[in-house]
C-alpha cells in the first residue's frame, strides 16, 4: 500500500504586539481591561491550534525591533496580525515594513476607537493605500470581549 504524501505544514501565523502591551493588565485597565499580554497569547495560541495553525507571538517597545519582525514574517508566515499600538498613528516605518509583506495581514487594536485618547485620530499603517495590507479592525472591548469589524471601505463587518 502506498504511503500518503505528508502534507506540507503551513508556517505560523505571527502575532505582533507593539509598544507598552507588555503593561497590558495593569496599564488603564478601565481602557484596555485586565487581561495580561500573557493571557492574550494564550487565548491566541489555543485558537490557533483548535484550527491546525501554529502562531510565533512577539512584542517589543521599539519602533526597529518591530519592522524587523515584520520583515522575517515576509518568508517565515502565513500571515501576519499586528498590533502596532501608538506606531499605528505615528510609524510611517512600520507602514512601509507591511508594505513589503507578500501575506495577508491584519492590523487590531484593543481599545474602542477613541477611548485610549487617541492621536493623531487617524491611521498610518491601516490606510489602504498597499495592496498587500488588508485593514481589518477589530475593537477588542473588554467589557464581555465583545468584537466589531469595519471593512476597509468603512463599513460594518
Amino acid at each position: 500500500m502506498a504511503k500518503k504524501p505528508n502534507k506540507p505544514k503551513a508556517l505560523p501565523i505571527h502575532i505582533l504586539n507593539g509598544p507598552n502591551l507588555n503593561l497590558l493588565g495593569s496599564r488603564e485597565p478601565d481602557i484596555y481591561g485586565k487581561t495580561t499580554l500573557a493571557g492574550i497569547e494564550k487565548a491566541c495560541r489555543a485558537r490557533a491550534e483548535a484550527h491546525g495553525f501554529s502562531i510565533l507571538f512577539d512584542q517589543s517597545n521599539k519602533e526597529g525591533e518591530l519592522v524587523e519582525m515584520i520583515q522575517r514574517a515576509r518568508t517565515a508566515s502565513s500571515a501576519v496580525i499586528i498590533n502596532a499600538a501608538a506606531y499605528t498613528h505615528t510609524s510611517v516605518a512600520v507602514l512601509d515594513a507591511l508594505k513589503m509583506l507578500t501575506v495577508p495581514a491584519i492590523e487590531v487594536h484593543l481599545s474602542q476607537s477613541g477611548a485610549a485618547g487617541e492621536f493623531p485620530p487617524h491611521l498610518l499603517c491601516g490606510d489602504g493605500r498597499h495592496r498587500h495590507h488588508r485593514r481589518l479592525r477589530i475593537e477588542f472591548l473588554s467589557s464581555g470581549h465583545r468584537c466589531g469589524g469595519r471593512t476597509p471601505q468603512g463599513q460594518k463587518a
